[in-house]
């Protein structure tokens, strides 16, 4: 069977896919990512002592706004009405690791793994910014789509 690019065009031009004859559905996703510290910089991020201030709810703020400009980074994303986007961080001090993880829903013809991801990977970008001042070997690492739910596909659960 032949594959059917669906980003190209049957002149081999980039195109947008057209959601045009999608049925909406209510659309979750949800993707991970770990930044991971030394010792020192894992205590102060868990005492809040970090010199840039607050380094929580900067990220989360930061991957909130970024899951809204999605369409703006990638170019054949679609803008999307998102209807719920949180970020959310769990402390491992046997790692001395923190696991982000982004939610994104909407109610559209197309899926928000995109939004997630983008949303996760800034948020934890946001995370290395506000703690370089303490140490520069700051690892983000480990992004993934763990979950998504909606549309014709379906739902996909990460599997390890």
């Amino acid at each position: 069977m032949e594959k059917v690019f669906s980003h190209i065009a049957e002149d081999g031009t980039v195109t947008m896919v057209n959601m045009n004859e999608k049925t909406p559905s209510h659309r979750i996703a949800i993707a991970e990512s770990i930044v991971y510290f030394n010792e020192k910089t894992f205590h102060m991020l868990e005492e809040n002592a970090l010199p840039k201030g607050d380094v929580l709810t900067t990220a989360k703020i930061a991957g909130i706004m970024a899951a809204k400009q999605s369409s703006t980074l990638i170019p054949m994303c679609h803008p999307l009405a998102l209807t719920y986007i949180d970020i959310r961080f769990t402390k491992l001090s046997s790692s001395y690791s923190l696991v982000l993880e982004s939610e994104v829903h909407t109610y559209g013809v197309t899926g928000v793994e995109i939004e997630a991801l983008v949303a996760v990977q800034i948020a934890s970008i946001t995370v290395y910014d506000m703690c370089k001042a303490v140490q520069k070997d700051i690892q983000i690492g480990d992004c993934k789509l763990l979950y998504k739910s909606g549309g014709k596909s379906g739902e996909y659960r990460y599997s390890r």
